[in-house]
C-alpha cells in the first residue's frame, strides 16, 4: 500500500501549504482552510491473494455538508471476506468496486455535524460508508444506534449484518429441529461462532470446524459446540464421522473446499445446506475441482440454497429483536479482533485469508466523544 499522498499537483497549483496537527492535516489554499483526512481506495484488481500494492492511502479534503445531511466521523470499520468479491470486475449481486475509488462497507460513525432534523451532534450511527476518516452521509441513509444498550462495535457484529446472516441463513434455510445434527465451517469466524449459538438454542448437537487448536477450545469452551475440528491438524472427514455418529441435518457453509467435500458423504435424508460463503475459493485465479455434490443432494433429497442478507431487509427487525434479547439472556456470545488505527484497516482485511481473526474483524479508527 502506497504511503500517505497528496494531489500533489492539484495543491501547488493553487498556491497551498501542509500543516499538520495532531492526528488531522491542515491545508490552506489561498488562506482557505480544509482539514484533510485519510482515504483508501482500490487501484488495481487483485490477481488471487489481495496485497497491499493493491490499495493506496491517500489525503483529500473533507468536503461541507447540505440540508439532510449530516459529517459523521467514523468509529468503527468493518471488514468482511464478501469484499474480496467486489474487488473483481464481474457480475454479482452487489457491484464490484471502481478502481481508483473508495472502498466502502459497515461502519459505525458518529456524528459530529448537522443539518438534519432527525439526527443530531454527538449520535451514534450504523450505516454502509467509504473507508475514511469522515464522511458526509443524507440522514435516511444512515440508522441512529444505542451504544449503551450494547458496545458500538456490536452493531457491525451480533447486532448487525453478520448476526442477521447467520440468523435468517441458518433459521430460514437451515430450520434446526432440536436433536438434529448441525455443522459449521467457519465456526470460529464473525457468521459461523453466531450459527454454531443459535444452533444450540434451537437444541442441536452442533459441531464446529474451524483452523487452529485455539479455536477449537474456543467453540467447545467459550460458545458451548459440542465438538469441534481442526482442519489443519485432523483428518476431517473421520473426525466429523466421529462427531457426527447420527449423520449431518444441517450443514452451514463458509468456506466450501475440502472441507464442504468431507461433510457431503455424511448428509441425512432431507438435509439443509445453507451457502453463506466459500472463503477457500475467493482468492483462487483458476475455477475449484472437487467432487461433484448433485449426486449427494440427489440420493438424500437434501436441499442446497445459497443466499445474501439483502434478501431479507424485510425481516430485519424479526431478526434484530431475537438476536437481542438472547444477548440480553446471555444465551448469545460474541467475539471480535479489534485492529487498533485506520492506517491498519488493509492489515486487518489481509489477515482475514490467513485465519487470523477470532468473531468478526474490525477495525478501531477513533474514540466516541462525549457531547
Amino acid at each position: 500500500m502506497k504511503s500517505l499522498t497528496l494531489v500533489e499537483d492539484f495543491y501547488h497549483e493553487k498556491n497551498c501549504r501542509v500543516s499538520y496537527i495532531t492526528t488531522y492535516t491542515l491545508l490552506y489554499v489561498n488562506e482557505r482552510m480544509f482539514i484533510l483526512q485519510k482515504q483508501i481506495k482500490l487501484i488495481q484488481r487483485p490477481t488471487g491473494t489481495p496485497t497491499k500494492d493493491d490499495f493506496e492511502m491517500v489525503n483529500a479534503p473533507i468536503g461541507k455538508i447540505s440540508e439532510g445531511e449530516v459529517l459523521v466521523k467514523t468509529v468503527y470499520i468493518s471488514v468482511d471476506p464478501y469484499l474480496r468479491g467486489r474487488m473483481n470486475d464481474t457480475k454479482s449481486y452487489i457491484p464490484p468496486f471502481e478502481l481508483n475509488q473508495m472502498i466502502s462497507s459497515g461502519v459505525v460513525a458518529q456524528v459530529v455535524d448537522s443539518k438534519s432534523a432527525l439526527l443530531e451532534k454527538g449520535d451514534m450511527v450504523l450505516g454502509s460508508l467509504p473507508w475514511q476518516e469522515f464522511s458526509i452521509a443524507k440522514d435516511n441513509t444512515v440508522r441512529k444506534i444505542d451504544h449503551i444498550l450494547a458496545p458500538a462495535s456490536a452493531y457491525l457484529s451480533v447486532l448487525g449484518m453478520t448476526g442477521l446472516t447467520a440468523y435468517f441463513g441458518l433459521l430460514d434455510i437451515g430450520k434446526p429441529k432440536e436433536g438434529e445434527t448441525v455443522v459449521v465451517s467457519g465456526a470460529a469466524g464473525a457468521v459461523g461462532s453466531i450459527v454454531g449459538q443459535i444452533a444450540k438454542i434451537k437444541g442441536a448437537h452442533v459441531v464446529g470446524i474451524a483452523g487452529s487448536d485455539e479455536k477449537v477450545k474456543f467453540l467447545i469452551d467459550e460458545l458451548g459446540f459440542d465438538a469441534a475440528i481442526n482442519y489443519k491438524t485432523q483428518d476431517v472427514a473421520e473426525a466429523l464421522r466421529e462427531a457426527c455418529p447420527n449423520g449431518i441435518d444441517v450443514y452451514f457453509e463458509n468456506v466450501g473446499g475440502e472441507i464442504a467435500d468431507a461433510v457431503f458423504p455424511l448428509l441425512n435424508n432431507f438435509a439443509r445446506i445453507p451457502v453463506c460463503g466459500a472463503i477457500s475459493s475467493y482468492n483462487n485465479e483458476q475455477v475449484d475441482v472437487g467432487p461433484r455434490v448433485q449426486g449427494y443432494l440427489i440420493k438424500t433429497s437434501s436441499l442446497m440454497q445459497g443466499f445474501t442478507i439483502g434478501n431479507y431487509t424485510s425481516r430485519f427487525g424479526e431478526g434484530a429483536k431475537d438476536l437481542a434479547t438472547w444477548l440480553t439472556e446471555g444465551k448469545l456470545k460474541y467475539e471480535e479482533t479489534i485492529t487498533e488505527g485506520f492506517d491498519h484497516t488493509i492489515d486487518a482485511f489481509l489477515d482475514l485469508f490467513k485465519g487470523a481473526n477470532l468473531g468478526k474483524s474490525v477495525v478501531k479508527v477513533a474514540e466516541i466523544e462525549k457531547y
